[in-house]
């Protein structure tokens, strides 16, 4: 029988900013226990919520990532579900990109994602319980221009999540990937290009994390395999953007 919201756990990657945060907001307004996960909790308001426990690691950093995972896991052993939000957007040409940068961008978008549900996969497997839902991109869906390391990233989640969820399902785990188009977020603040401006020309957080809940409370035995969630218009905006020249742009959330 499924548990009462208000006595379910979330764990939340990326939870101090841009769609993390409002999938956090979300959980605790549906009566989660939400556990947060990012670089920094500063401008975070949720940490006042009675509800929301804050725990402040970088997941680009993978040396130390398996310890410091396990260590949360030990001390949030019942998850309901795990929710992966953390990433970056890189943005160029390939030959922009330095070897390091290729490295960073595929580490985090990618390798520490999988990270994560190594980590706590097994715990939830053995409750035969549990809903993981990770959040992509439409760059999961096809290439574009400039994308190549970013699509490439999120291609590689969408086969990741397919894969995981063929290999869950008799455990009772539900695997879901949701794909949003631009999302209105701090994402776009340092990069040369943005949503349009009108609301029917991007997405907000809120939405992601609308789609988020309806995932989480579909009737157990269902599955909502995948989500690509686009606003009704796809405008970009172009503008001027201070750096160095053959430098890629990049941004993180």
């Amino acid at each position: 029988m499924k548990q009462p919201a208000e006595n379910r756990t979330a764990i939340v990657t990326g939870a101090s900013s841009g769609i993390g945060r409002a999938i956090c907001e979300q959980l605790l307004q549906d009566h989660w226990q939400v556990v947060g996960l990012a670089r920094d909790f500063a401008k975070s308001h949720q940490c006042q919520h009675d509800s929301f426990i804050a725990h402040s690691l970088d997941l680009g950093q993978l040396d130390d990532l398996p310890r410091q995972l396990d260590e949360i896991a030990d001390k949030h052993e019942q998850i309901d579900a795990l929710i992966c939000c953390a990433g970056m957007g890189r943005f160029g040409h390939l030959e922009q990109f330095s070897y390091t940068q290729i490295r960073e961008l595929v580490d985090l978008n990618f390798t520490s994602q999988v990270f994560v549900v190594r980590a706590f996969l097994p715990r939830m497997k053995r409750r035969g319980a549990g809903d993981i839902v990770i959040i992509g991109s439409e760059a999961a869906l096809r290439g574009s221009r400039k994308g190549t390391l970013y699509c490439a990233s999120k291609f590689a989640l969408r086969g990741f999540v397919q894969a995981l969820r063929e290999e869950s399902s008799a455990a009772g785990i539900r695997v879901c990937l949701i794909n949003p188009g631009m999302v209105q977020t701090a994402f776009f603040d340092e990069l040369d290009f943005a949503p349009g401006r009108d609301s029917d020309q991007h997405l907000l957080p809120g939405d992601v994390a609308a789609a988020v809940s309806q995932v989480l409370h579909a009737r157990q035995g269902t599955v909502i395999d995948e989500i690509n969630l686009s606003p009704q218009k796809h405008v970009i905006e172009f503008r001027p953007h201070a750096k160095k020249e053959g430098d890629a742009d990049e941004n993180r959330q």
